[in-house]
């Protein structure tokens, strides 16, 4: 049964640091998907940063581009998102999620994929 949990959210006040990581465990596929996503409150939940396995360019969501950064880990299955100046707009529960790759998928359509397995979320908020 596959695990995901998400560690390192919190309060920040704008412009502040924050790095979420991720560790998914019981998920044997050598060709996955990992990525972040994050949902505020009435909003839709949108597809921040993606990676698979195969490939080391993350593919980042337009409002974070620049000032997130998505990682890997030293040990297998572990990313993290490095979350620079933050804005009170980021302020949202952040969720990892993992699907099996099955073939080549762009790279703007990594967060499109129909993920099956997500964590329980962590929450961020940024305010003064």
């Amino acid at each position: 049964q596959v695990q995901i949990v998400e560690s390192g959210g919190g309060w920040v006040q704008p412009g502040s640091s924050l790095r979420l990581s991720c560790t998914a465990s019981g998920f044997f596929s050598e060709y996955y998907t990992i990525g972040w996503f994050r949902q505020a409150p009435g909003k839709e939940r949108e597809g921040v940063s993606c990676i698979t396995s195969s490939d080391g360019s993350p593919w980042y969501g337009d409002s974070v581009k620049g000032r997130f950064t998505m990682s890997r880990g030293n040990a297998k299955n572990t990313v993290y998102l490095q979350m620079n100046s933050l804005k009170p707009e980021d302020t949202a529960v952040y969720y990892c999620a993992v699907v099996h790759l099955v073939g080549w998928v762009p790279p703007g359509y990594l967060c499109r994929q129909d993920f099956g397995s997500w964590g329980q979320g962590t929450q961020v908020t940024v305010s003064s």
